[in-house]
């Protein structure tokens, strides 16, 4: 059985805090300013993945009772929302 999808987000950015941290350590000891941009860069990118999954997991719960209830014209739009709303 899988997690609730807000479980495996909230785990996402527990490793990415735990990386934060490591990050500032990195800082803190004057390491190359090369190796702590690109360190940044995956926090960056695992914070970014973590606002998607947040989003798509919103459009598949709440909007898409909303527009289910609107029948196939709300399907409709549901589907074409989807479609824009993976290049968040």
């Amino acid at each position: 059985m899988s997690d609730h999808p807000h479980v495996a987000i909230a785990r996402r950015l527990k490793r990415a805090n735990g990386h934060l941290e490591t990050i500032i350590e990195m800082v803190e000891r004057g390491r190359p300013c090369a190796q702590i941009a690109q360190q940044l860069q995956a926090v960056e990118s695992a914070i970014e993945n973590a606002k998607k999954a947040l989003i798509h997991d919103h459009i598949s719960d709440s909007l898409e009772r909303s527009f289910k209830a609107h029948g196939v014209k709300g399907q409709g739009a549901l589907k074409d929302f989807r479609l824009v709303a993976k290049y968040l």
